[in-house]
Order: structure tokens, then C-alpha cells, then sequence
């Protein structure tokens, strides 16, 4: 049963200030440390196990299903962790968060520093639905309603559970690289267009020009440089796994894992702030402890999935104190137990009504579904 947030008419949830959270704030390289082992040590091992498996066909050919459906929970247990170096809590210092969560990038074929930048500025405006429309790139009512019909359903179905599985080989597999190259388009585009305006003497100012240039898939030249070490390190793996596997073997597993391992961290994503009653405000009154509170829900998950999920479930705290390491937020949460009653807490059976809601009412401040339109 959904119970809803109404969190700030608690007579104790005045302000983040109330909460005890800096206990917990502090990383621990040791236990960082054990979080990757643990995690791309199985990894390895139950791709090294494939060839053995799937050799001569024998009984052993069985437990190829097991071992594809660990390696999707280990894939999303690892971008679990990249997300924990993304906000600088995994490991206590930022060099090593940088190192980590760049190679993690590489295990999920997504460069991690564009990620975690777009990720930060979703931390920064949750629940702000004028600024920040999810992943999904929700609409509002006002919008959708000046569709054409055959477009209402085209945006339907986009948003369809179903679509979480392209999408999310999309989103790992494909988009990366289909940044870099559109963005490396338009740095050419651009460079073409400067020489044939200043003639030869253009090529003396091309590094200055690019130092300047700003390409709509990157920011700044250090995600551009972490967006290429990511390509160039993502089709190197892919080259040798290919060659070390063989491409059906290697393909057919990979692109079953990552799109089932992208499927299930978007699904997370989604029902952890499109769910009822979440807080869905305008930027004028807009209130980041309102985001936190009242716009995250906290999962309810069997202990062998919060375990995969780096126990991401307790989002609540998570989003008023994203520095607290994964290893420490539930601890936290139990600490808080009390300020935190009148959260949202969703079960499994809670997420498809969730889905429904594809549509921001600016003018009731709401999530609302298709029917409503």
C-alpha cells in the first residue's frame, strides 16, 4: 500500500537541519574498496565461465540463464557504484573517485563525468518540474494537449514500460558513442565554416577556436575529454571481448546485460520521483527539502536486491545528503527513522501505477496520467 508524502506537516520536519546526518558522511576507502571487489571480481568470473558453458552442448548449457541473470544484477550493482563516485562519496578522496568512477564508466559503457554532472544537476532541482522534467523529458498537460492525436499516442507509447528495454540499450550502447560523434560533426562544422571565413590565416587561430567551442553534446573540454577515454576504452574492450568470446557469443550476452541492466536502474530511477502524490512544484516556491522529502520515494526491495541496488532504495536520505556513501544510508535512514514516516514507501507490486504518470499539470502542481488528459 502507497502511503503518501506529507512528510512537512510532521510537527519534528521543519528543516534539513533536523536530521542526524553527518555521522555518516564519512567514506571509507577499506570498504569502498571491498564494494568493487565484491562486485567486478564476480563480474569477471561469470564472463570467463561463459566459454566453458558454452562449449559443447551438455548439461552445464543450463546455467548460462543463472549466470546472464547475475551478471545483469552485478552490471547494475557496478553503475550503482560509478553513481556513488559521481557525487564524490565512495572513496574518501576525489582522485581516487575520478579513477574509480571512470573505469566503471568503462564496465558500463558510459562515460561517467557527463553522467554525474547531469545527474548532480538532478539532485539540484528534484521536484522542480519547470526546470527538470526527469528522465524521461515529461511533458506538461498544456503541451500534450496541443498534440496531434497520432502524436498523443506516439508520446504514450515512448513512455511505455516496455520501452525501459530499447531505451536502455540506447542509453548505454548506443548514445555515448553517438554523442561523441555528433559533437565531433559539429566541431568540424564549425572549424570548416571559420576557414572559409578568415581564408588560410584561420588555421592559426583553429586552437584558440576550439578551446572556445561549444558543442550541445558536452559542456566543457574535460567532458569531452572523459567522453572520448571512455569511447576509446569502451571499443577497445568490446574489440578484445569480441575477440576472446567470439562476436555472437560476446554480443548476444552483452547486449542482453546491458539493456536489462540499463532497464533496471532507469525503472528505479523513474518510480523514485514520478509516483502519487509526488511533489511535483513550479521553480517560484520551490523547495529543495520539499524535493528531498516529498518528492523521493524509498523502496521497499527484498535484502538481496538492495544489495544489488548499492541500497539506492533509502532515497529519501540519499537526496538530502547525497555525500553519504551507499554503505552508510541505511544505517542513516534507521537513524532518521523517526523524521521519516510520512515518506513514500513503494513496493514491488506499487511501480506500474507509477508508469501511468507521464504528465506535469502546471496548474495543479501534480504528475497526472494519460487518462487524465
Amino acid at each position: 500500500m502507497i502511503r503518501f508524502a506529507i512528510s512537512l506537516q510532521h510537527p519534528k520536519l521543519k528543516n534539513r537541519g533536523d536530521f542526524s546526518l553527518a555521522p555518516f558522511r564519512r567514506s571509507s576507502n577499506a570498504l569502498a574498496l571491498w564494494q568493487l571487489l565484491s562486485t567486478l571480481l564476480p563480474m569477471a568470473l561469470l564472463w570467463a565461465s561463459l566459454p566453458w558453458i558454452c562449449g559443447p552442448w551438455g548439461p552445464r548449457s543450463v546455467l548460462l540463464v543463472p549466470v546472464v541473470a547475475l551478471l545483469v544484477l552485478f552490471s547494475a550493482r557496478s553503475f550503482s557504484l560509478m553513481h556513488d563516485c559521481g557525487h564524490g562519496s565512495l572513496f574518501r578522496s576525489k582522485p581516487l573517485n575520478r579513477l574509480f568512477g571512470f573505469l566503471l564508466g568503462v564496465v558500463n559503457a558510459i562515460p561517467q563525468h557527463p553522467w554525474s554532472r547531469g545527474h548532480a544537476f538532478h539532485h539540484l532541482h528534484n521536484g522542480n518540474w519547470e526546470r527538470y522534467r526527469g528522465p524521461s523529458a515529461l511533458l506538461t498537460l498544456e503541451q500534450f494537449q496541443q498534440l496531434s492525436p497520432q502524436q498523443q499516442q506516439r508520446y504514450g507509447w515512448s513512455r511505455h514500460p516496455l520501452m525501459l528495454f530499447p531505451g536502455g540499450f540506447s542509453y548505454l550502447v548506443i548514445r555515448p558513442r553517438l554523442q561523441l560523434l555528433l559533437g565531433v560533426g559539429e566541431w568540424l562544422q564549425a572549424m570548416f565554416a571559420h576557414i572559409r571565413q578568415e581564408g588560410w590565416r584561420g588555421l592559426l587561430s583553429l586552437k584558440e577556436r576550439t578551446h572556445h567551442f561549444q558543442s550541445s553534446h558536452w559542456y566543457t573540454g574535460r567532458e569531452f575529454i572523459d567522453l572520448l577515454a571512455n569511447n576509446l576504452c569502451v571499443l577497445a574492450s568490446w574489440w578484445w571481448m569480441s575477440h576472446w568470446l567470439g562476436m555472437g557469443l560476446f554480443w548476444s550476452v552483452y547486449a542482453l546485460v546491458m539493456t536489462c541492466s540499463a532497464a533496471i536502474f532507469i525503472c528505479i530511477f523513474f518510480v523514485q520521483h514520478n509516483f502519487p502524490g509526488s511533489y511535483a512544484n513550479a521553480t517560484e516556491g520551490w523547495s529543495y527539502f520539499k524535493g528531498a522529502m516529498e518528492g523521493s520515494s524509498n523502496l521497499i526491495l527484498p535484502g538481496i536486491l538492495n544489495w544489488f541496488s548499492a541500497d539506492i532504495a533509502f532515497h529519501s536520505i540519499h537526496h538530502l545528503c547525497e555525500r553519504i556513501p551507499n554503505y552508510h544510508l541505511r544505517a542513516c535512514h534507521q537513524a532518521n527513522q523517526h523524521l521519516l514516516g510520512d515518506c513514500v514507501y513503494l513496493r514491488l507490486h506499487d511501480l506500474p501505477r507509477c508508469f501511468k504518470l507521464i504528465l506535469w499539470d502546471s496548474s495543479q502542481q501534480e504528475l497526472v496520467a494519460l487518462p487524465q488528459a
